[in-house]
């Protein structure tokens, strides 16, 4: 039935060309993992002509990445509930009415024709004042576990997009669909690499601050390849807090490679590199998938509802990652993981087919089209809202 009704609306729009705009709230925050992919809805609703507004809070990377995108941005004071001493647990309980009332009083300002929510905290007052003022709500859960406040808001939300097929049994089976988390076009174009060389080009990255666990273990481990005489190539993001010793400790060992506090353009790293050791936040294995890269997953082992994990089991599970956790990532676990991947013939290339399988392409538009037809049906339209 619902495919019906998504040609029904197609066929009108085609026939049509109506134009016209809407409003849309963007909600989740705290972190990249939520606020980035949300900026990238946000943008192709932008591009198909409608307006867009965020509600975040000061403390998170929405109130430092939303507007310089020239997105309007509302702010509320909330904390979370899990993984705090109960006096936050006391504090947030106490800021939660105000922070919904605040909610639904732009709501009813700018009147969003839908909701969208990455998750988060931030995203609680959000939908629970959109659930009710009666705005559909459209969330996006990103990780193969998904986050308290996806779970609640879920048993409402009109539709739950998803990445990993873990996270489908958590919310009502006839409003999912697998769209994947959006990622940038760069890790789609990248070409499987054919090591034709002797030489292995690792990428090991903590994130954009690094990860003081990947940095003990890799600078030990250059060391380890050195002295087997295996040739490895490295490009390390250490983060700036440590990356004036471990650069200096690099160049007086000779190697090859770079090590670096940033990297300004990770595709280019992402298209170097033969293995990728990292995290397994949503957007790192997202992007793991759309580029086809094997990696060796070393999970956070403090993220809420060990997300980190799970998404890293969905990755291994599917033979594109393997497994290492954070108390157990050595130098010498580095340097075993490794070899044993290079070693046997062909298994980095299988390994990068299989995370492919996890890629989905246009995840943002999808989203985007979606907060149309949930819109369109809440105002009892016959056509999706369409500009130009």
């Amino acid at each position: 039935m619902r495919v019906k009704i998504r040609q029904i609306y197609r066929r009108d729009v085609a026939a049509s060309g109506i134009v016209r705009k809407l409003t849309f709230l963007m909600t989740g925050g705290g972190t990249g993992g939520h606020v980035i992919p949300a900026i990238a809805v946000a943008r192709e609703l932008r591009r198909r002509g409608h307006a867009v507004f965020f509600i975040g809070t000061r403390e998170g990377l929405e109130s430092r990445l939303v507007p310089p995108e020239n997105f309007p941005i509302e702010y509320i004071s909330i904390g979370g509930l899990k993984r705090v001493g109960w006096k936050q647990q006391l504090r947030t309980l106490w800021q939660l009415p105000r922070a919904v009332l605040r909610c639904m009083g732009w709501i009813r300002e700018r009147k969003p024709a839908a909701v969208f929510s990455m998750g988060g905290y931030v995203a609680g007052p959000a939908t629970l004042a959109a659930w009710l003022m009666r705005r559909p709500i459209v969330l996006m859960e990103p990780n193969a576990m998904p986050g308290m406040v996806n779970r609640r808001i879920g048993r409402v939300a009109r539709r739950a997009l998803l990445s990993f097929p873990e996270a489908a049994p958590f919310f009502p089976a006839d409003r999912t669909e697998m769209t994947g988390l959006p990622v940038r076009n760069e890790f789609f174009e990248l070409q499987p690499r054919m090591n034709g060389t002797s030489r292995l080009t690792v990428l090991v990255t903590g994130g954009s601050r690094g990860s003081q666990r990947l940095n003990a273990a890799g600078k030990k481990c250059w060391r380890l390849f050195q002295e087997k005489n295996i040739p490895v190539k490295w490009i390390h993001q250490t983060g700036t807090a440590e990356y004036g010793p471990m650069a200096a400790e690099f160049a007086a060992l000779g190697g090859e490679g770079q090590v670096v506090p940033f990297l300004q353009d990770m595709p280019k790293a992402f298209a170097q590199a033969d293995l990728i050791i990292c995290r397994s936040g949503a957007g790192a294995v997202s992007e793991l998938a759309a580029a086809g890269k094997p990696s060796i997953l070393v999970p956070f082992p403090f993220a809420a509802d060990q997300h980190q994990l799970r998404n890293a089991e969905a990755m291994a599970k599917a033979g594109a990652a393997k497994v290492v956790l954070d108390q157990e990532m050595t130098a010498e676990e580095m340097f075993h993981s490794i070899h044993s991947l290079a070693s046997e013939p062909g298994l980095l290339e299988r390994m990068g087919q299989a995370a492919r399988q996890f890629a989905r392409p246009g995840a943002a538009q999808r989203a985007a089209e979606i907060l149309e037809e949930e819109a369109a049906r809440a105002m009892g339209w016959k056509k999706v809202p369409k500009q130009g």
